[in-house]
C-alpha cells in the first residue's frame, strides 16, 4: 500500500465520518428559521453537543488536509 492509496482511504474514511457526525447533530430549527422568523435562543454547547461539534471540526480538517495532501503528492 503506497502512500497515494493510504491518503485516499483517510479521505474517504473522513469524508464519511464528517457526513454522520453533522447527520447526528440536531438543531433546535424549524421551518420558520429559514425564513428569519427563528424564536431559539443562542447557549453554549455542553456535554455531548460539544463533544460531537469538536469531533466534527476534527474530521472536517483531517478531510480537508488530506485531499491538500492528494493534491500534493504526485499519483
Amino acid at each position: 500500500m503506497n502512500v497515494g492509496s493510504f491518503i485516499q482511504a483517510v479521505v474517504l474514511v473522513s469524508a464519511i465520518l464528517t457526513i454522520l457526525l453533522i447527520l447526528v447533530q440536531q438543531r433546535g430549527a424549524s421551518l420558520g428559521a429559514g425564513f428569519g422568523a427563528s424564536g431559539e435562543l443562542y447557549t453554549a454547547r455542553r456535554g455531548l453537543d460539544k463533544s460531537l461539534f469538536n469531533a466534527t471540526v476534527v474530521t472536517s480538517l483531517i478531510f480537508v488536509f488530506s485531499i491538500i495532501g492528494l493534491l500534493i503528492i504526485p499519483a
